[in-house]
Formats: C-alpha cells, structure tokens, sequence
C-alpha cells in the first residue's frame, strides 16, 4: 500500500524557516516528479513547487520563488521543501504528492500525502 508522510510542519515567527519532509512507501517514487502544494484555511488548493524525477527540473510558484527550495532523495524516497523568510501568508497545510508528470496541475499527480500544518505567526 502506498503512503506518504509529511513531516517538519509546525509553528514560526515570520522570517523564520522550516523543512517539509515527504516520506514514500509502498512503491519507488525514483521515476516520479514531485509536488508540493498548499491549502490555506478557505481557499482553494494552490501549487508551491515541483520537481522532476532526476532532480535537475524545478519549477516554483512566484509567491515562494526565492525563498523555498524543492529537492529530493531518490534513495531514500523522500523529497524536501526548504521553507525560508516564511511569511503569515504561506500559512497553510502542505501536502507532497507524486505523479508521472512534472507539473503544476494537482490533476497530474496519484499519489498525495495527508497534509502537514505550517503556521507563520506575524
């Protein structure tokens, strides 16, 4: 059965940073792009970034561009989002997911993690 865990959400002062983790098991993501996308309280769900299944391709949300990093560890089967200078507007839960297309559309991706919550306190 396939699962993804995010991990690393939780509470920061403006400025600060976090590091999302997304955890696979049940298949091997190696040859999957990975997404991560966000949904705050009463708006829809947004794309935040996206990398490709080799790690050489990613592609950021202008709203983040500059400050979160995407990566991933294709041996471990886990990727990353760096989160740096948060602002209380990327508040929200932040999901990872995978899918056979590199992409900004939540459509081409599968496989979705439960959500991890990060609050940025101004």
């Amino acid at each position: 059965q396939v699962q993804l865990v995010e991990s690393g959400g939780g509470l920061v002062q403006a400025g600060g940073s976090l590091r999302l983790s997304c955890a696979a098991s049940g298949r091997t993501f190696s040859r999957y792009a990975m997404g991560w996308f966000r949904q705050a309280p009463e708006k829809e769900r947004e794309f935040v970034a996206a990398i490709s299944w080799t790690g050489i391709n990613t592609y950021y949300a202008d709203s983040v561009k500059g400050r979160f990093t995407i990566s991933r560890d294709n041996a471990k089967n886990t990727g990353y989002l760096q989160m740096n200078s948060l602002k209380p507007e990327d508040t929200a839960v932040y999901y990872c997911a995978f899918g056979r297309r590199y992409s900004v559309h939540m459509e081409d991706y599968r496989y979705w993690g439960q959500g991890t919550q990060v609050t940025v306190s101004s």
